[in-house]
């Protein structure tokens, strides 16, 4: 490819990648006017996070084996279809089931997405490589949570929340588009499975017996479940504790978009010196520690809005170099199972993640100690599992 070509092809799989982040950021704002609009608790609104997480955990398991029968590209465009449906759904909807079972499907749609980045990144470039490349990947992704609250703070003072799914239905658009038109092929018919999408299935199977890739997994879906905890407790932290603003909010998830955009940047040049499997640990390390220190810090008061502000930067600059090194580490052993390897990981990761998120509403209880407590978890789970992990590589 030429440089252009090249530049074109990196921003399509950022856009793929970015499909839950702009999914979920950008009506993050919204949260207490839905509530209203549609006559139901925040609690509702805020499960919808949870519903679009685990719709995308198993929507992604069916594109793996698909993508790795038929290729890339049509499983792609054929979710990509889905999703731009499934937001008009979101746009016209007038209930809390009817916005539940929408975003589900809006996360079945984009899950094509996910899937079929991380499948494409494998079939092109070994375990550091694909570090980088994924690294590189969250330079674009992360203008997402940066952009998306702000821009979903704005289009909601025009014309309110409904406008913000009217939004996200043409970025599916022009997603589709792109990738219809500049995204090639990696995965030539030699190396495509023949079998049956019924025997493909059982690869699932041999993954999860794979101690080593199931370690990498779990602390993927930690990662996520840290960044989903902190999502589904923002707006109460920000706006209903702290009296900011919705468009003040944006600012602040912005804020945090750029550390997690630093770290993954830092990644990148930590790489040339440093193997992934040290920079995940030395990060987990740190992102436990603030997790572990924000929760002594809102239980105590200690330090107020600003320690608790600094500790969630420092937790979220850390996610910026774990994701790309621990989803390259879980993909390097595979191959020819590249996009059922890749669905599996969403899977396990999108699951924990909306668990995290889930778990955050479940125990609210009108403070931040929900969202801290499953910071911290996360943080201390994800580390074990890495440095079980390393070990067990090692030997």
């Amino acid at each position: 490819m030429s440089r252009a070509q090249l530049t074109f092809f990196v921003l399509i799989l950022g856009a793929l990648t970015a499909f839950s982040a702009m999914s979920i950021d950008m009506y993050l704002p919204a949260f207490p006017e839905m509530a209203r609009d549609l006559n139901i608790p925040l609690a509702t609104v805020q499960l919808s996070v949870s519903a679009f997480l685990y719709g995308s955990a198993f929507g992604q398991l069916f594109y793996g084996p698909l993508a790795d029968r038929y290729g890339r590209r049509g499983p792609l465009l054929a979710g990509l279809a889905l999703y731009v449906l499934s937001t008009i759904g979101c746009a016209m909807v007038h209930t809390g089931s009817g916005l539940l079972f929408w975003r589900v499907a809006m996360a079945v749609g984009g899950g094509a997405g996910m899937v079929i980045s991380r499948a494409v990144v494998r079939d092109l470039y070994d375990t550091t490589e694909a570090a980088r490349m994924f690294s590189l990947l969250m330079l674009i992704m992360g203008v997402a949570p940066i952009l998306a609250p702000l821009g979903g703070g704005q289009i909601l003072l025009i014309t309110g929340w409904r406008g913000i799914f009217g939004f996200l239905s043409l970025f599916g658009i022009v997603s589709l588009l792109a990738a219809a038109v500049g995204l090639p092929e990696s995965l030539p018919r030699e190396r495509r499975q023949n079998r049956s999408l019924a025997e493909m299935t059982k690869v699932y199977g041999h993954l999860l017996k794979n101690r080593q890739y199931l370690r990498y997994a779990i602390a993927l879906g930690c990662v996520a479940g840290c960044n989903f905890a902190y999502i589904s407790g923002a707006p109460l932290l920000f706006i209903e504790l702290h009296g900011i603003s919705p468009q003040q909010f944006g600012l602040f998830f912005a804020v945090n978009a750029f550390g997690l955009i630093g770290g993954s940047q830092a990644n990148r040049k930590l790489l040339r010196s440093h193997s992934p499997q040290r920079i995940a640990a030395v990060a987990f390390g740190v992102n436990a520690a603030a997790g572990v220190l924000l929760t002594a810090a809102v239980l105590t008061g200690a330090g107020g809005f600003p320690l608790q502000a600094v500790l969630i930067f420092i937790a979220l600059c850390t996610t910026g170099l774990l994701y790309p090194n621990i989803t390259a580490l879980a993909m390097a052993p595979f191959d020819r199972a590249a996009g059922s390897a890749s669905a599996l990981l969403g899977t396990i990761q999108y699951t924990l993640g909306a668990s995290g998120g889930a778990l955050v509403g479940l125990f609210s209880n009108g403070t931040a100690v929900p969202m801290t407590v499953t910071m911290a978890l996360c943080g201390v789970i994800g580390l074990g599992a890495v440095v079980t992990g390393t070990r067990a590589r090692r030997h």
